[in-house]
C-alpha cells in the first residue's frame, strides 16, 4: 500500500443476513491494524447497525446526524479495538433506509473529509440487493463476498453478482467461506458458485480462503468484543490474520473508474 494518493476500500458482503458479514468486517480490520494501517470500518446497515453492538461501543452521533448536516464525519468517528476507528450507523430509523441516490452520494463524498486519515476502508455492508447496498458495493474497489454452507447463502450471493456484473459492469469478486468444518468445505462452497458463474456470467472470482466455525467467535460475541481481540490464537482469529495478509497484498485503485465511488478526489490527483 504506498500509493499515498489511494485508500483501499473493501466492501464486505454476501446478499443474506446471518452468514457473519460483521464478524468478517471488524476482524479483518483488526488484522490490518496489527500490520500497521490505519483502518475505518463503515457500518453500511444504515437502519439496523451491529457493529458498535458487537464491540460495546457507544456513539452519542452516527451516520444520520452527518445526513441532517449536525456534524462531520470526524465528529461521529469513534476508537474501536486494536487501534481501529468505526463509523456507527442508527438503528431502527425508517429513513436511513430509504435513501434518495442522492444522500447516498453525499454520504459517500462526506468520506472525503477524512481522506487522509486513514489507509483502509472497511464497508460492512446490509443483508440484501437494495439501493443502498449496491451503492456502496459500486463505491468500493474490492468486493468481498462471504458464503456460508446453506443453499440460499449460495443462490443469494450469485443474485447479487448477477445483478452487479449484468447492470454495472462489475467483473471482479473476491470469495469467503466462513464459518467452514474443514478446508475443503470451503474450496468446495467456492467451486459451488463458481460452476454457476461461469456458466452465465462473464465474471473472475478469486477464493481468499475460509474461516473455521470456532465456538471462540461466540464466545468472543458474548463478550462484545472481536475474536482476533479476545482470542488471539483461536483457529479464527489466525485465519483472520491470514486473510488481512491476503488484502494487503490486493492492489490498489490508480484513477477514477467514471462513477460514484469513495476518494476519488485522491484519485483525481494522483
Amino acid at each position: 500500500m504506498s500509493n499515498s494518493n489511494s485508500v483501499q476500500v473493501i466492501a464486505v458482503t454476501g446478499g443474506k443476513g446471518g452468514i457473519g458479514k460483521s464478524n468478517v468486517s471488524i476482524n479483518l480490520a483488526l488484522g490490518l491494524a496489527a500490520m500497521g494501517r490505519r483502518v475505518v470500518v463503515l457500518d453500511a446497515d444504515l437502519g439496523l447497525a451491529n457493529i458498535d453492538v458487537l464491540l460495546g461501543i457507544t456513539s452519542n452521533k452516527n451516520l444520520s446526524d452527518v445526513l441532517s448536516g449536525e456534524c462531520g464525519l470526524r465528529e461521529v468517528m469513534v476508537n474501536g479495538p486494536g487501534g481501529i476507528k468505526v463509523v456507527p450507523a442508527s438503528s431502527g430509523t425508517q429513513k436511513m433506509v430509504s435513501l434518495s441516490p442522492l444522500e447516498h452520494a453525499g454520504l459517500i463524498n462526506a468520506f472525503s473529509e477524512i481522506s487522509g486519515d486513514l489507509d483502509v476502508l472497511i464497508v460492512d455492508t446490509a443483508a440484501g440487493i437494495s439501493d443502498g447496498v449496491i451503492s456502496f458495493l459500486r463505491a468500493a474497489q474490492e468486493i468481498l463476498v462471504v458464503v456460508v454452507d446453506e443453499p440460499t447463502s449460495i443462490t443469494d450471493s450469485y443474485a447479487l453478482i448477477k445483478l452487479l456484473n449484468r447492470d454495472y459492469g462489475i467483473h471482479r469478486f473476491r470469495v469467503l467461506a466462513n464459518m467452514v468444518k474443514t478446508q475443503q468445505e470451503g474450496r468446495h462452497l467456492y467451486s459451488k458458485l463458481v460452476k454457476v458463474t461461469d456458466r452465465f456470467l462473464d465474471v473472475a472470482l478469486q477464493y481468499v480462503g475460509s474461516i473455521p466455525f470456532d465456538e471462540a467467535v461466540k464466545k468472543s460475541v458474548q463478550r462484545q468484543r472481536a475474536v482476533l481481540d479476545a482470542y488471539p490464537r483461536a483457529k479464527a482469529s489466525l485465519a483472520y490474520k491470514s486473510l488481512a495478509q491476503k488484502a494487503d497484498s490486493w492492489p490498489l485503485p490508480s484513477s477514477p473508474r467514471g462513477h460514484l465511488e469513495f476518494f476519488v478526489e485522491r484519485l483525481l490527483q494522483a
